[in-house]
């Protein structure tokens, strides 16, 4: 684990389960607390499993300007100009290798699974999926649908995720990884969405990438989120915060555990952590005589303290 550090000059959020509830609603608090923090220097980025284009609508929510991280870190973009109605420039992107999506493709239909596709800022299905309509729903006129899957398989795909009658098991999660070692990241972005992603890429990866790009040590990061493809970006960070529904691998890689999303949680921890850290520097001073373990267990504390 990273030795923390401060000041923040670096956070990075997940958005679903963490920034908001099935709602999709971004809370008066958290707009604050992130406006707050943009104020006084500190860049924000989303870092979600979404496409960047169904991503944006919440950074433009937040008033963000820096990256969007999308596809669990496979994809980066910048901010589009307002009302352009375009993405904004892709500024990395590390697809599967086709070989290995035939390979994926092949491994979810024997294990019971409906794979499909996104590709850059397109959702690619197979024509006969039952779900058609729920997908339009979701992304628009971004849905794109192929006669056959495994043949679109063929070409370029940023990313596959794998979709099943009901949750699935950590043993199909470590199955996949284990099959796909090398030649492919295996990851549960939400119980029932199974996710394939070139090797390396994760939104630890993604965090790396702006830290460097920003100039911040990964010690005065924050980021935070609820799922297993938030572990590696929790655990590269010297702040690293699981909300409380993520698996307890995910809360055991975190420094802290936040207040629920219903009660913004990921706003009570901005504000503790990257708000409050910098506003007190005598603070920071005596934390730092302390060490790590006494600056972890006075935030634990402030948590628990007012019941939040």
């Amino acid at each position: 684990m990273v030795e923390p550090g401060l000041p923040i000059g670096l956070i990075a959020l997940d958005i679903d389960g963490t920034l908001v509830d099935e709602d999709l609603v971004v809370g008066r608090r958290t707009r604050d607390a992130v406006a707050e923090a943009r104020r006084r220097g500190i860049a924000v980025s989303l870092v979600t499993g979404r496409m960047a284009v169904s991503a944006m609508p919440f950074a433009d929510a937040l008033g963000l300007t820096g990256p969007i991280v999308a596809q669990q870190g496979a994809l980066v973009r910048a901010m589009a100009k307002p009302g352009s109605g375009r993405p904004g420039r892709l500024l990395y992107h590390h697809p599967l290798r086709p070989d290995v999506t035939v390979e994926i493709v092949r491994w979810c239909l024997e294990h019971g699974l409906t794979p499909h596709f996104n590709y850059l800022e397109w959702m690619i299905v197979g024509e006969t999926e039952p779900s058609i309509d729920q997908y339009r729903l979701f992304v628009g006129d971004r849905l794109q649908l192929v006669p056959d899957i495994a043949i679109r398989a063929r070409g370029h795909v940023t990313k596959v995720v794998a979709l099943g009658e009901g949750n699935h098991s950590i043993d199909v999660l470590d199955e996949g990884r284990v099959y796909f070692a090398g030649r492919a990241e295996v990851t549960l972005s939400h119980p029932r969405f199974l996710e394939f992603l070139a090797p390396g890429v994760s939104k630890g990866m993604a965090v790396r990438w702006l830290a460097r790009r920003l100039r911040v040590p990964l010690g005065q990061c924050l980021a935070v989120g609820d799922q297993y493809n938030d572990l590696e970006m929790i655990s590269e960070v010297g702040h690293g915060v699981a909300m409380p529904s993520a698996p307890a691998a995910v809360r055991a890689a975190a420094r802290f555990v936040a207040p629920p999303v219903g009660d913004e949680g990921a706003a009570q921890m901005i504000e503790r952590i990257a708000l409050d850290g910098w506003r007190r520097p005598a603070d920071r001073s005596a934390a730092a005589g302390r060490g790590t373990v006494g600056r972890r267990a006075a935030l634990h504390r402030g948590v628990e303290d007012d019941g939040r």
